[in-house]
């Protein structure tokens, strides 16, 4: 993911999208293997230094727990995680996430690591924001094969957390929980609402008019490229290269 536009990489569009979604909220938490969602966590801090708190599992500098997902699924359950990101082998129309196997589960044509603590961090994280880079019909479907962790629950079910949005290297649907279902938020600039369309397979709704996911503006780039890619390189250094430079030979 490396096209520009205007000299905006696609990275950088995604990072200052997803700070967008989190602008102003409190406790930020960030999981392994996450670097663009980290750097909007950073993006938001920025944005915010009295108020945002960021937490990034495997950082030194960006990780306040001790003992890892343990103390995250603690500070979750307490109610002190206002956004936190997830990411599935599949996801289907209704924010189902599937991390676990595709096919029969008794014998699957492909196994993944497992879903961990995803299903807790979705019941218990209020804004909970969906994250794929690969936006094709494999990855986006109709139903998924293994319900990992589910996208909504029955209305007797206690659950202050759940799914606010899906990004991906195509565009951003924001989810409806009362409906149950995604709707077209942006279309990401070089792609178009038809591409999205053929390569989505799931439905979700769509209005008349679908915007194009605005480019960040000068002060958020300075931003991006300054103080957030020195922080992320930290954790993630052959991101913080290939995207920013940091690191590399002159």
């Amino acid at each position: 993911m490396t096209a520009t536009t205007d000299g905006v990489r696609a990275e950088e569009i995604l990072i200052a999208s997803i700070a967008d979604m989190l602008d102003g909220l409190g406790h930020i938490a960030v999981g392994a293997s996450s670097p663009v969602p980290g750097a909007a966590a950073m993006l938001a801090r920025a944005r915010h230094p009295d108020r945002t708190r960021v937490s990034v599992l495997g950082s030194e500098d960006n990780n306040f727990f001790t003992d890892g997902g343990k103390e995250l699924f603690d500070c979750a359950g307490q109610g002190r995680i206002d956004a936190f990101f997830l990411g599935g082998a599949q996801i289907d129309g209704q924010a189902n996430i599937n991390l676990v196997s595709v096919g029969d589960p008794d014998k699957p044509k492909v196994r993944f690591p497992g879903s961990f603590g995803s299903s807790y961090m979705y019941f218990t994280v209020p804004r909970v924001i969906l994250f794929r880079l690969e936006h094709t019909a494999r990855t986006l479907v109709e139903k998924v094969d293994f319900i990992s962790a589910p996208g909504t629950s029955e209305p007797n079910i206690y659950r202050p957390g759940g799914p606010y949005a899906l990004i991906t290297d195509r565009c951003l649907f924001h989810f409806d929980r009362e409906k149950g279902r995604f709707s077209l938020a942006s279309v990401h600039p070089g792609h178009t609402v038809e591409e999205v369309r053929e390569q989505t397979g799931f439905e979700y709704d769509e209005p008349a008019d679908v915007p194009e996911t605005r480019l960040p503006d000068a002060k958020t780039l300075e931003t991006i490229r300054g103080p957030v890619a020195t922080q992320i390189a930290e954790i993630y250094p052959g991101f913080a290269a290939e995207v920013f430079g940091i690191g590399k030979a002159a």
